[in-house]
């Protein structure tokens, strides 16, 4: 079972962001090997923080020495290939996958440059931020085409458009 504990700041908007954040978790969870864990007697928690563009500069320059804010950051806090071990021996049955923390002016310029809502594009850097605490990176190509092809079915699956495609004029 899937729990999101989520934080919103200002200047997040009010709105049903704890909904949207499940919703994206675990449509990016079943789109992978993991997916058992939607079903998983343990509850698997996720960590989400809708916070300002200023925090995530900070958090980014603490943690992996960039000096910028980005939109968004995942802090895994299990080693995907320990996951299945870890939510059959959990003391108390909860899982504390990992943090994910989102800036609000890159993800709202972001999606006004894309043409889309700050919701769907706050969706899809939940879906995002989700596979990078499984394991998944785009360090690569070979592994930035897998995960984005996880990120298309998932957001596809919440009827959201793939938000990779170019359009040719």
């Amino acid at each position: 079972m899937i729990q999101i504990e989520l934080s919103r700041e200002d200047p997040w908007p009010e709105g049903a962001w704890d909904a949207l954040a499940t919703r994206a978790a675990s449509a990016a969870i079943a789109g992978t090997p993991h997916g058992e864990l939607l079903t998983d007697p343990a509850t698997i928690e996720i960590s989400i923080r809708l916070t300002d563009d200023d925090q995530v500069r900070t958090l980014n320059a603490q943690y992996r020495h960039k000096d910028k804010a980005t939109n968004v950051l995942s802090f895994p806090m299990i080693q995907p290939d320990l996951l299945e071990t870890v939510t059959q021996n959990s003391d108390d049955g909860e899982v504390l996958l990992g943090d994910i923390v989102l800036a609000y002016g890159i993800c709202a310029a972001e999606a006004a440059a894309n043409g889309v809502s700050v919701e769907h594009h706050a969706t899809h850097l939940v879906v995002h931020g989700t596979l990078h605490l499984l394991g998944y990176d785009h360090l690569g190509d070979g592994e930035a085409d897998a995960m984005e092809e996880i990120e298309r079915a998932a957001l596809a699956s919440l009827g959201i458009a793939d938000p990779y495609l170019v359009i040719e004029d």
